[in-house]
């Protein structure tokens, strides 16, 4: 169950940190300064996500101990039950204690200057038959991630600015209409690479029920950590892959079809790994040693 409690203007925050940013907008439009700092000072426990992280979180993010995650979700392939898989998604995440997550449902999110006050953005979308989100939008996701800021694309988000050319770019590979989408759901083996790089140091291959895609195109040079070999047409296809992108990081993962496949241990491990890595932080987080007396 999902609790919310009305902030007084008619935006309607919930513990699970959603909130959507047209209804956002339209009630902050009319409240005068003085009000809204108010409103933010009475009610900072709700924080939500277009309202960002306070100022404590923030510092605390700019050294790099934590890091503002922001899952944009709310439209997908009907095949694909994001209202599920993005609360799952975040509880994965939210495994690493370092990991700040916040849902918004609406793509169009992408369009406010409030992005700037996340250190990652989770692309947990796909607008099928519906238009993406505009040039504004392009240009914040663009500047952010070419800003130094991290960018993770999950399964279908691939899909996502199909009329964007520049998203090729920016997501390393995108989902082509015309290739073979996927091997029928079932299991497969993810076979971790032997390229170096630290989100992949020390993880093992690992065994996962999900759709194996064989649809992603592209050809940006990229890190390849992941792959699976289809057992359809026995070729290999990426499953994960990490690059720079101007001063900021990419992390893309194929793998995420349906909540199963984001609580598999292996893949939410990767998730997590690839998610911190794009903050700018050690994919995994140093273990504090207990200091002992000598005697």
């Amino acid at each position: 169950m999902k609790l919310t409690k009305s902030s007084g203007n008619g935006v309607k925050h919930s513990s699970a940190g959603y909130i959507t940013r047209r209804r956002f907008l339209a009630a902050t439009a009319a409240v005068p300064a003085v009000s809204c700092f108010v409103l933010l000072f009475c009610n900072w426990q709700y924080t939500a996500a277009a309202a960002g992280p306070g100022p404590a979180a923030k510092a605390v993010a700019d050294s790099k101990q934590t890091a503002n995650v922001l899952i944009i979700t709310g439209i997908d392939h009907p095949a694909h039950n994001w209202r599920q898989t993005a609360p799952v998604l975040a509880e994965m995440l939210g495994k690493d204690k370092r990991l700040e997550v916040r849902i918004v449902e609406d793509p169009h999110f992408l369009d406010s200057s409030a992005l700037e006050r996340y250190d990652v953005v989770v692309l947990h979308f796909m607008n099928w038959e519906q238009p993406a989100p505009g040039p504004k939008a392009r240009a914040n996701l663009r500047k952010f991630v070419q800003d130094g800021k991290g960018l993770f694309v999950v399964h279908f988000g691939c899909g996502a600015f199909q009329d964007w050319p520049e998203f090729r770019n920016l997501a390393g590979r995108v989902w082509d209409p015309k290739a073979r989408a996927h091997d029928p759901g079932g299991p497969f083996r993810v076979n971790i690479t032997d390229v170096p790089h630290p989100i992949t140091q020390g993880l093992k291959s690992f065994e996962i029920e999900d759709e194996l895609y064989t649809c992603l195109t592209g050809d940006r040079p990229v890190n390849m950590l992941a792959t699976a070999r289809s057992k359809v047409d026995n070729k290999i296809y990426p499953m994960a892959f990490a690059f720079d992108y101007g001063k900021g990081r990419v992390f893309h993962s194929a793998l995420g079809h349906d909540v199963k496949a984001i609580s598999n241990p292996g893949a939410a491990e990767l998730f997590r790994r690839g998610c911190a890595w794009a903050a700018g932080m050690p994919p995994v987080q140093k273990t504090q040693k207990k200091k002992t007396d000598n005697k």
